[in-house]
């Protein structure tokens, strides 16, 4: 099976200003999301191990490495990050569940994030077209750290068709504008203190 891709959209933002107060340094966030066709649209597949083989890994390395390249950034310079997929009316939310929650995904995603540790954390959906998805994003070494929990909402006009799946990766420079409700540890600490 083929991996065919319609188009690769990258957007980005760079937020000065939060909560009417100044930025110590801007929030900047990119997602690179891929339009890619659904072989199994349309009809149900029981193996989806051919379309893993296809997309995976190879939408594992190119993504992030796009979302980067939008901040102009690198790995070492990524501090949080999240994948998602958003499938056509006439596939399965398990068809792009099954491109993203593998680790041929996941692995080159971590890597190329500086060999990052945590889980990417995930939102899958089915829509049609122009249809938003908010990817959630984490700190890419401790997933303890709440500066860095947020979401990045994106959407194409375009996509996905009914036969498509949109596959996306979003990386952070920074958490939050202005974190103030501290860290688990911190809080762990609290409840059981050594």
């Amino acid at each position: 099976m083929e991996l065919e891709i319609r188009k690769i959209v990258m957007v980005s933002e760079e937020t000065y200003i939060e909560g009417f107060k100044k930025a110590e340094n801007p929030v900047k966030v990119a997602a690179s999301l891929a339009v890619i066709k659904n072989p199994f649209a349309g009809r149900y597949e029981e193996n989806l191990q051919p379309l893993i083989e296809s997309a995976s890994e190879k939408l594992g390395a190119l993504l992030p490495q796009k979302a980067m390249e939008a901040l102009g950034i690198t790995g070492a310079d990524v501090e949080g990050y999240g994948k998602g997929a958003l499938v056509g009316l006439d596939g399965e939310i398990e068809h792009g569940s099954a491109i993203i929650h593998t680790l041929t995904f996941g692995n080159p995603f971590r890597t190329l994030c500086d060999n990052a540790e945590t889980l990417l954390p995930s939102a899958e959906k089915r829509g049609s077209a122009g249809s938003s998805i908010d990817l959630a994003i984490k700190h890419k070494m401790d997933p303890k750290i709440r500066s860095h929990h947020m979401t990045f909402e994106t959407r194409i006009p375009d996509a996905p068709r009914n036969d498509e799946i949109i596959i996306a990766a979003v990386v952070t420079a920074s958490g939050r504008a202005h974190p103030r409700i501290g860290s688990l540890h911190k809080e762990l600490e609290g409840i059981f203190p050594s």
